[in-house]
């Protein structure tokens, strides 16, 4: 991987790029909250109530009271037993593989999970068994052959960040032991997939018992920082057990103050969920009258793959000349030839949407 040519965010679906204002269709921040005023706000209160760090560890002298509150508030707002916050979403799974270390014989883990998680099955200190992409049939074939007495967690992704598609939470819990428990990296579908926004677990109707639940601040909450949602217990073993946790800084005191904000929001505005599905379902309804293929999934997530490198570079051109940032990724774990992949926000008008979808039909519908 090589670092990308840098552009200038100009507003909530703009950038500047190569000198051009261009439509956004990419990065993560759904809801486009990392620029919303009262977020804003939120940080520049922080920094005048709290300045800008604690400069210490929370098992020492940087545990500030800012901390527990939001951790609260994440706990309520996801349905979960309790939360622990770490500096950085994707330490959260290092972080609870520290404190879950040598519990078990066999860690199950789908094949296209994330480098997150792939790192913190190193920390495990077990054996690790890939199974087939979102498939509960390889999960149970898998676990016949790790013996009757294996002791057995499963990691995987909530929302897969490529495509949008989920992972069958509930069927995974179905095939596995009453003792084995689930590791999910819901960067993605926290605040965004089910009823309340809960994420993953909540989409497939999975029990929350036996769920570990990642993710990340900075998605659809546009802030930063890493939250774990567990059990009263795993937090604990946690802050008792991981390195991580124990010899990092936590994250910085107006950027808690503002994710503070920033679930008020959601909380108080329930159509920003509905107005991200619909925009998404705009696009997608208009590319399935068009016969373009691409992956049917909950997420606002569309991903075309080019049928080869000249489709790619008309794709590109024509992109860039209807004033769209083309969004073409070589990511760890994603399509080896790298794909478009377009995420949709709340916050894009009809007018951006409608022109994405006129370039996608165009460039890779049936008559093309």
């Amino acid at each position: 991987m090589t670092e990308a040519e840098p552009m200038q965010q100009l507003d909530r679906t703009y950038v500047r790029f190569r000198g051009r204002k261009l439509s956004y269709f990419s990065g993560c921040d759904y809801f486009r909250l990392a620029s919303h005023p009262a977020v804003l706000r939120a940080v520049k209160q922080g920094v005048e109530r709290y300045g800008l760090n604690v400069a210490s560890s929370r098992v020492t002298t940087g545990n500030h009271r800012l901390y527990r509150e939001l951790e609260r508030k994440l706990a309520r707002f996801f349905g979960a037993e309790d939360a622990l916050l770490v500096s950085s979403g994707y330490m959260t799974s290092i972080a609870v593989a520290q404190a879950l270390a040598g519990r078990f014989t066999h860690a199950l883990m789908d094949e296209k999970a994330h480098v997150c998680l792939r790192d913190a099955s190193q920390f495990l200190d077990c054996r690790v068994v890939r199974f087939r992409h979102r498939d509960p049939v390889d999960v149970a074939r898998r676990l016949k052959q790790c013996g009757k007495n294996a002791r057995v967690i499963l990691i995987t992704d909530g929302m897969y960040g490529g495509q949008g598609t989920a992972a069958p939470l509930a069927e995974y819990l179905r095939v596995l032991p009453k003792s084995a428990l689930l590791l999910v990296d819901d960067a993605h579908g926290g605040g965004v997939l089910g009823g309340h926004g809960r994420g993953t677990p909540e989409f497939t109707g999975a029990q929350r018992r036996r769920i570990v639940q990642t993710g990340t601040l900075s998605k659809a909450f546009g802030v930063y920082g890493g939250a774990i949602l567990c059990s009263h217990k795993l937090r604990r073993e946690t802050i008792a057990k991981s390195h991580f946790f124990a010899g990092s800084t936590p994250l910085p005191l107006p950027l808690a103050n503002a994710a503070l904000t920033a679930i008020g929001l959601h909380q108080r505005h329930p159509e920003l969920r509905a107005r991200l599905n619909q925009n998404a379902d705009r696009v997608k309804s208009a590319l399935r009258a068009a016969a373009v293929p691409f992956a049917e999934a909950p997420g606002p997530i569309v991903q075309i793959l080019p049928a080869n490198a000249g489709q790619a570079a008309r794709l590109r051109q024509a992109l860039f000349a209807a004033d769209i940032y083309p969004p073409f990724l070589r990511y760890p774990g994603g399509p080896t030839a790298g794909s478009f992949r377009f995420m949709i926000s709340s916050e894009h008008r009809r007018e951006q949407l409608d022109a994405l979808s006129d370039v996608l039909c165009q460039a890779c519908g049936k008559q093309h």
